[in-house]
């Protein structure tokens, strides 16, 4: 690794539209926002770790509000930066991407691919301060108001505030979340400590060290088996068919594999993808190169040892996963992430190198093995057997699909060209009925559904196939479910869940979000599936002696607006259902492509996803009683 200076930091160009935009950097600007701004900053000193540089970093909530992090790294570079001629710490927080991971001399292996982070959080703060150590020196560059920098420069650079030894450096960021961007500035004890610890699983080694100065709690993180562990945490509460996870790794080229499975009694598969740390959602080629290895590996077992006769046709890929819990980790020298939210690898050799890797040391690990080689091959046969019986009901009740009569239901559009075309799935035939009126009848169609649908987490597939609206959204989709499934036979660009601001309609939201994850995870995966987010509130008021009225879509937004002493506030009226508003207001704010707000469903992370649906939706209560208890106290209630 060559010498890391500011010739290694690459600009690509200002923070005002970080300020302007903040959703389009972090997602949000509620608490998932909020915590994006800490993985940021923590995402540099694991690539630190990544680097070789980094076994510790510190994470602490400070009493005053604010977030510091500080590792034992290499510490940000000083030195005055080529193009820039200032220092370049000021470059890295002050403009967007600008960072050591564009060019592959810095970091050899990076997850923060994009170099917006650390100017991102600066422009989203009211008050930063960086403090670096290198080369015996320490040295203090601070920003305010969205990153405007307050340290005067001597001769263009920064001047030492101090000395260390020279064997200590490192960077320590503290930065204080600005409440005129941010629904809320409380950050979550417990959301950063589940972070940790999956980052402690994923880093190896790396000591991780939680503070909270608000009741003085302090722990640390570090997992010496790595994954492996991490498996076992997830397994927790689950029935598993061999005590210990099967943990394999190995190096192929340039890339680094890690892979931890287990067989489970549930009736599904979850693997979890990560390249550089990066939960990357949507798989991509390193899970299509385990999945092929698997196969191959498991069927070649099975005729070897009989399981299989010269007259049976192979597992199927998905018999073999039935029941597997896995995750796959691997570093990559330079990933193909497609899009910014990086949930899915494009590169061809990440697929080589696992099915390479996978292939010669799992057969390396079961010859050894062979009770635990015999289980997965018997929970492969029953799933086999079980498919093959279940295969004639499952088609009869599909074939059904066809004869749905969605007509008296769903509410076509004229286009025909999916691209153009969006679906409203709304609860009850009153909405349904202002919905139908506003609409645009050429591109928008709408389905509604009467009553709630199943919890289809607690029921079996022909029984949620015999289902009359989870029948009719099939139908209405055209794409199918399960093995038929078929993502380009999708009729609408985009499926909008429109419900009530009120219990129900959250609720009802809920199961249709756990039916799509389940059974048609790809239309989340490739963006289909949105949540409408009608106004909660239309307010008259009097500026500059001109009666007006607005729309505003939270409380935020609303004490925002009454905190503008210009705003004389007449009357504000608080929609609880969409039938409250004509289908002039409806239009304007919820159905028109050019005003409304739609919120985009996304799955940041596979395992939480997992584990939040199974605690919330499945029979097993007593997980879900204290998930309830520990997030109640962050409820926005509305009574």
């Amino acid at each position: 690794m060559s010498e890391y200076t500011g010739k290694e930091i690459v600009i690509l160009e200002g923070l005002e539209a970080v300020r302007k935009r903040p959703g389009m950097y972090i997602g949000s600007t509620g608490s998932r926002g909020l915590h994006h701004l800490i993985w940021e900053i923590l995402d540099n000193s694991i690539d630190e770790q990544l680097a070789g540089f980094c076994n510790e970093i510190h994470i602490t909530m400070q009493k005053d509000g604010g977030i510091c992090i500080e590792d034992n790294g290499r510490g940000v570079p000083v030195d005055i930066h080529p193009t820039k001629k200032i220092p370049t710490v000021r470059v890295v927080y002050t403009i967007l991407h600008a960072g050591g991971k564009f060019g592959n001399s810095a970091y050899k292996v990076s997850g923060g691919l994009h170099g917006v982070g650390s100017s991102v959080v600066n422009a989203l703060s009211t008050h930063m301060i960086v403090e670096v150590k290198r080369n015996g020196l320490i040295y203090r560059d601070e920003y305010k108001d969205g990153g405007h920098p307050v340290v005067p420069l001597v001769n263009g650079s920064l001047e030492p505030v101090g000395k260390c030894a020279k064997t200590s450096t490192g960077t320590k960021v503290t930065f204080y979340p600005d409440p005129e961007i941010f629904e809320t500035i409380e950050f979550k004890a417990d959301v950063i400590k589940k972070k940790l610890k999956e980052t402690a699983y994923l880093n190896k080694n790396l000591k991780l060290v939680f503070k909270n100065e608000y009741d003085n709690e302090e722990k640390i993180y570090l997992e010496e088996d790595g994954i492996k562990s991490f498996l076992k945490y997830i397994n927790r509460d689950t029935s598993v068919l061999h005590k210990e996870p099967i943990y394999i790794e190995g190096t192929s080229g340039d890339i680094e594999v890690e892979i931890a499975f287990q067989y489970t009694h549930n009736y599904s598969e979850q693997i979890n993808p990560y390249c550089n740390r990066i939960n990357v959602v949507d798989g991509g080629t390193l899970v299509t190169g385990f999945k092929m290895a698997l196969t191959r590996v498991m069927n070649q077992y099975a005729r070897e040892l009989g399981v299989l006769k010269d007259k049976d046709e192979n597992f199927d890929g998905k018999d073999i996963r039935n029941g597997l819990v896995a995750i796959i980790s691997i570093k990559h020298p330079d990933p193909q992430f497609e899009g910014q939210t990086k949930t899915k690898l494009g590169n061809t050799d990440a697929k080589t190198a696992v099915d390479d890797v996978f292939n010669t040391e799992v057969q390396r690990y079961l010859d050894k093995n062979v009770e635990i080689l015999k289980i997965i091959l018997d929970n492969s046969m029953k799933s086999y057997n079980a498919r093959k019986a279940s295969d004639k009901a499952r088609n009869a009740v599909l074939k059904q699909l066809n004869d749905v009569d969605t007509k008296s239901k769903l509410a076509a559009c004229t286009s025909k060209k999916p691209e153009e075309c969006e679906v409203y799935i709304v609860e009850g035939d009153s909405a349904g009925g202002t919905v139908k009126t506003a609409r645009n009848r050429r591109t928008q169609a709408v389905l509604p559904l009467r009553g709630k649908i199943l919890n289809v987490e607690k029921a079996t597939l022909e029984k949620i196939l015999l289902n009359n609206e989870i029948k009719s959204m099939i139908a209405a989709f055209g794409c199918g479910i399960g093995d038929e499934f078929d993502i380009t036979k999708l009729r609408y660009d985009k499926i909008i869940i429109l419900t009530d601001a009120d219990v129900d309609g959250a609720h009802i939201s809920t199961l249709l979000l756990t039916f799509f994850y389940r059974f048609m995870p790809e239309l989340i995966y490739s963006g289909k599936i949105y949540r409408g987010l009608p106004p909660l509130y239309k307010v008259d008021y009097v500026n500059n002696k001109k009666k007006k009225s607005e729309y505003i879509f939270n409380d935020f937004e609303l004490e925002k607006f009454r905190k503008n002493k210009d705003n004389k506030i007449t009357a504000i009226q608080r929609y609880k259902g969409l039938g409250e508003m004509d289908a002039q207001q409806l239009w304007e704010t919820t159905l028109d492509p050019e005003s409304r707000i739609l919120a985009q469903i996304s799955i940041s992370d596979s395992v939480d996803a997992d584990d939040v649906t199974t605690t919330l939706m499945s029979s097993n209560v007593p997980p879900r009683r204290q998930f309830i208890m520990e997030e109640a106290r962050y409820a926005n209630l509305d009574v």
